[in-house]
């Protein structure tokens, strides 16, 4: 069983993609850069700017999908410049709580429209 989130709490998809999918007891989340919702424009300065408005993306399509940052289970972070890791970190942080997720993060050579850091999720919502 299949079924697609969205929410206007988070940016539209630019491509042939959804926010999200529930399959079985499983969230996946498309990636999110720091597009502003209302407007799709990317916002933010620099990477810890950035990282704060893709979590408050991600947070909303969880949050319209009846789930929190604790179901969460594992992130995949993009970064176009793994210098800008610990700034990331810091930001992520404020989001995540205590009992933080799994988490890959990898550096890649660009990101779509000029972002600078891109959050993907896998949330367990439902079952054993």
């Amino acid at each position: 069983m299949r079924r697609t989130i969205k929410t206007d709490g988070a940016p539209a998809a630019i491509g042939p993609y959804v926010q999200a999918v529930a399959a079985g007891p499983f969230l996946f989340t498309a990636g999110q850069i720091a597009l502003e919702p209302a407007t799709g424009e990317l916002v933010g300065a620099d990477a810890a700017a950035q990282t704060r408005q893709v979590m408050a993306n991600l947070t909303a399509v969880l949050q319209a999908a009846g789930a929190s940052w604790e179901n969460v289970v594992r992130t995949e972070i993009y970064l176009v410049d793994l210098a800008d890791f610990a700034a990331v970190n810091d930001a992520y942080a404020e989001f995540v709580g205590e009992e933080p997720p799994a988490r890959v993060t990898v550096q890649v050579a660009a990101l779509p429209k000029g972002a600078l850091v891109e959050i993907a999720a896998v949330a367990h919502v439902g079952g054993e």
